[in-house]
């Protein structure tokens, strides 16, 4: 664990999945290859790791910071039609126009 994960990865559920997946096995290689494979609860631990690690790739890639992006402009246009809605009168009292110059 440890290694970052590249955009490929994190493209979707099944290359998450499996990419998870060998890191969790691989970082209990080490036990069986003692001849005791890990415990439940190790590799729910281990699992549980590494899915943060995963998630925090997701929310650092390329893909979320556009979604993010995609939403902050979703959410100030909203913000803008109200206060636009709200104060419309005035701003057209001092020549605003609805259509572009």
């Amino acid at each position: 664990m440890g290694k970052p994960y590249t955009v490929e990865e994190i493209l979707t559920f099944d290359r998450i999945r499996r990419a998870v997946t060998n890191r969790v096995v691989e970082a209990a290689e080490p036990a069986l290859l003692e001849g005791m494979p890990l415990e439940r609860e190790k590799l729910v631990e281990l699992t549980r790791q590494e899915w943060k690690t995963v998630k925090e790739a997701v929310w650092a890639s390329p893909a979320a910071k556009e979604k993010a992006r995609e939403y902050m402009r979703q959410v100030v246009s909203g913000l803008l039609d109200s206060k636009i809605s709200s104060d419309r009168s005035e701003l057209e009292a001092f020549g605003v126009q609805d259509r572009y110059l």
